[in-house]
């Protein structure tokens, strides 16, 4: 039996997703917690890899299991066994040709930004930071460049693995609330570090060191090396994740789950 699982995670003290030797990834602890309800190994293959220090508001995995268990084992029984910072939020039976990376259609990540002179104490590893202001207008203009299909290749990182650096972006937008900087991109897939680069360079044009055009330019070079530096994982989301409705996976639509900041304002 093949099960689908939905998580949100707090990514602050995890190696990221991927299983890692000592065991410090979110894959090892959702393993783990999985084999303690099916009496057996099980190996999670997840929507995506997200970073060191990179949340879910809504990854989505599957496993195969050959226990028989009531579908709310594979939710109130994990989640027993997982530390407080992961959750099941839903758990759906789904057929064997289902894959959580290979059936998804989109993924959709929010990052959420602090802008004001000191840094959050609250927010520390759940919003990046930057300290001087930010023109919006200029980054959501910059951000319309990375909608379509372009090649990534300077906004991906140096170990990046893809086959091609080309994605199709359906969505690159900023909005402000508040002190609050929230960027939403949703795409068919994303390179390695790909969000982080494009914040990074979005911030630059912020801050006033390039025009908007800056960012078209960047696509069309193709060079990482001319790209400002990769920026924090901190207030990076992986918000949704899309796939066909035949599935029947109990979700919300592709672009997900939105970062809740109005709590610590």
């Amino acid at each position: 039996m093949r099960v689908a699982l939905g998580l949100s995670y707090d990514g602050s003290h995890f190696c990221g997703w991927q299983s890692q030797p000592s065991a410090c990834g979110v894959q090892d602890a959702l393993e783990s917690a999985i084999a303690s309800i099916a009496t057996h190994t099980v190996r999670v293959h997840a929507a995506g890899r997200t970073d060191t220090g990179v949340h879910a508001l809504s990854q989505v995995v599957h496993f195969d299991t050959t226990a028989v268990r009531p579908l709310s084992a594979w939710v109130r029984g994990v989640n027993a066994h997982l530390p407080v910072t992961v959750r099941v939020e839903w758990a759906h039976e789904v057929d064997d040709d289902f894959h959580a990376r290979f059936s998804a259609f989109q993924r959709s990540y929010q990052y959420l930004l602090y802008n004001a002179p000191v840094a959050s104490a609250l927010m520390s590893t759940k919003a990046g930071w930057f300290h001087l202001p930010l023109d919006y207008a200029a980054m959501s203009e910059a951000a319309s460049y990375f909608v379509g299909e372009h090649d990534f290749s300077a906004f991906r990182a140096s170990e990046c693995q893809a086959k091609s650096p080309v994605r199709h972006l359906q969505k690159a937008e900023v909005k402000i609330e508040d002190k609050y900087f929230i960027f939403n991109f949703s795409a068919n897939a994303f390179l390695h570090h790909q969000v982080r680069n494009m914040i990074g360079a979005l911030i630059y044009v912020g801050k006033g060191a390039y025009a908007p055009e800056y960012i078209k330019e960047l696509l069309l070079k193709r060079d990482r090396t001319l790209s400002p530096p990769t920026f924090s994982p901190c207030g990076l989301y992986l918000t949704g994740v899309g796939y066909d409705a035949k599935w029947g996976l109990p979700m919300a639509n592709p672009d997900g789950k939105q970062v809740l900041i109005s709590a610590v304002q």
